[in-house]
């Protein structure tokens, strides 16, 4: 009965992290944009790791192969989200601005001023 349990949890974590995986590709094909499809690449991958980590990690129990799991999952969890904001910040850099709502201006901020040039009189 206990295996059977195992079973049924691994089976739902991995089918839940493939499904999120499947999403996050999907929405890479359908969104219109670079910023809709780096948030749906970025969101989906990770909950999808995640949930697919966690299915292999029940179904080794507790081993060696856990323990590597759980590293493979520390090393995705930070790689993940960091590649995604470098990738983000490369093209807002480079001059590919997020798409603007109806009635929103967006305006580059402006500098602030610079306390060396200011002087007092004395």
């Amino acid at each position: 009965m206990a295996e059977m349990l195992i079973a049924g949890i691994v089976w739902v974590l991995i089918v839940s992290g493939a499904f999120f995986t499947v999403i996050g590709a999907i929405g890479i094909v359908r969104f219109p944009d670079f910023w809709s499809r780096l948030h749906a690449a970025s969101v989906s991958d990770s909950a999808g790791m995640i949930l697919l980590l966690a299915g292999m990690c029940v179904f080794a129990g507790w081993s060696l192969i856990t323990v590597k799991l759980i590293v493979i999952g520390v090393v995705l969890f930070i790689t993940g989200p960091t590649s995604t904001h470098a990738v983000a910040n490369a093209a807002l850099v480079s001059g590919l601005r997020p798409p603007e709502g109806k009635g929103l201006t967006g305006t580059e901020p402006e500098p602030l001023p610079d306390p060396a040039a200011e002087t007092t009189p004395i």
